[in-house]
């Protein structure tokens, strides 16, 4: 009996360009293909040989220029390769013309990690913004995949039998098919994104601060988001292997509780389109009291990975939310002096060392003035104990000359009963007060 299972993975030969004429984050380097051959892993293929070619400009056509061409031609034919796939971004016509030269599927780091996004998605969200994403991908590459229609097939016109019809090419007909599915699939976000507010609204009104774990792929956030919160989010040696946000409560202390969010891990070259798509997810990045920059400290690109992450920090509009970098899997670390300073953390999110040190400084940064304090009610005024139990977390009721509460308070609740508070708070001084 053959094993099937090994028939059906993709064999594929990557390819990268690294040009004069292109900026850094344009060019392939040995480093971005190692990434390519990891993504190609997670999205269940089988690299079968690396081309890195290194050229002034890229070739209009074929991007790489013939030769080079003809020599990953070669080299898919004789690795049974089925597919290649480059580093770079490709026009919608280069990607026709290597795919006619190299008689294979040709596709690009952007397609291949949407192809993974597709995967992975769980929850209708992920699935909906991984749709769009695609349908903006896919627009302007009409045109290769219908070359045999593109002739206008107008009725009266000399056209073939069966081919005369309403006057427009099966292009068109699929271009405003695709663009009314992008605008109803925006119109399906936006609603995601309104119930979204909502929620969030109500987390504000209970003043629960939100803390949001962002980093690179692979770099370690939902082994911490575990680690902090005893979830059982998988947590495997793959890149993206987390897609939806998943939130989860952490209790910092007695008297501070926060939401802590994961986000989907952020990488090099990341389609413009799918940062946009998944706007909806990265948004709780914006709102959030609290980033925790989860940075591999064994990775020795952690630097230009850290600025990855800065770069769409900044794009998201959350360059100015305070910020945590939490330098994970430091007992890997290879330098010789480990980060250190202000809002810096080493920890190691596997064997929990430092953990003690980070909930410390997210404790210092979400101290929102919330504090456990004894209250003393008259009779008279026992409706503020509903009041109380609405709007503050009430741990102990005893009823003796007055109605004795014990309860952890936010600064707001603080205010409305300071009369009542016995102990554990002082009202702060006004500005003309010694």
């Amino acid at each position: 009996m053959t094993d099937t299972t090994q028939e059906n993975i993709n064999r594929a030969v990557l390819v990268g360009l690294n040009a004069a004429s292109l900026t850094r984050e344009e060019n392939a380097s040995d480093s971005t293909l190692e990434e390519l051959e990891a993504l190609l892993e997670t999205a269940g293929g089988e690299c079968m040989g690396v081309v890195l070619q290194n050229k002034d400009t890229p070739d209009a056509r074929t991007f790489i220029g013939e030769g080079k061409v003809e020599e990953v031609r070669q080299l898919a034919q004789a690795q049974g390769a089925d597919m290649v796939i480059f580093d770079n971004s490709l026009s919608p016509s280069q990607q026709r013309a290597l795919s006619e030269d190299l008689g294979v599927s040709v596709m690009d780091r952007s397609a291949l990690i949407l192809d993974i996004f597709a995967q992975r998605a769980q929850t209708r969200e992920g699935r909906l913004q991984v749709e769009l994403a695609q349908y903006k991908y896919l627009l302007p590459r009409l045109t290769g995949m219908w070359g045999h229609l593109v002739r206008q097939t107008a009725s009266g016109g000399k056209s073939p039998i069966g081919t005369r019809g309403p006057g427009e090419t099966q292009l068109e007909t699929d271009r405003r098919h695709i663009r009314r599915k992008i605008s109803k699939l925006e119109e399906e976000l936006k609603e995601v994104r309104r119930i979204r507010g909502v929620q969030r609204e109500r987390r504000e009104k209970n003043e629960v601060p939100v803390v949001a774990i962002v980093g690179y792929t692979n770099a370690g956030k939902s082994t911490l988001l575990n680690k902090l919160t005893g979830a059982e989010i998988p947590a495997n040696n793959r890149l993206f292997d987390t897609l939806d946000t998943t939130t989860r409560t952490l209790e910092i202390s007695d008297t501070c509780t926060a939401l802590v969010s994961d986000t989907v891990g952020f990488i090099r070259k990341l389609p413009h389109h799918l940062v946009d798509a998944f706007k909806a997810t990265l948004e709780e990045l914006t709102f959030a009291d609290l980033l925790l920059h989860v940075i591999d400290a064994s990775n020795p690109e952690w630097r230009e990975q850290a600025a990855v992450v800065e770069q769409l920090i900044v794009e998201l509009g959350a360059a100015e939310t305070p910020r945590i970098d939490v330098f994970n899997k430091s007992d890997l670390y290879v330098g010789d002096i480990r980060p250190h300073g202000e809002d810096i953390v080493s920890i190691s999110a596997k064997t929990g060392q430092g953990l003690d040190k980070l909930l410390e400084a997210i404790g210092a940064r979400l101290d929102t003035g919330t504090r456990r304090v004894t209250l003393a009610l008259p009779y008279d005024k026992g409706g503020l104990l509903d009041q109380l139990y609405r709007e503050a977390k009430v741990e102990q009721v005893e009823y003796a000359e007055s109605i004795e509460i014990t309860a952890v308070c936010t600064p707001r609740v603080l205010g409305q009963m300071k009369a009542f508070i016995t102990s554990g708070w002082t009202p702060p001084k006004e500005f003309w007060e010694d």
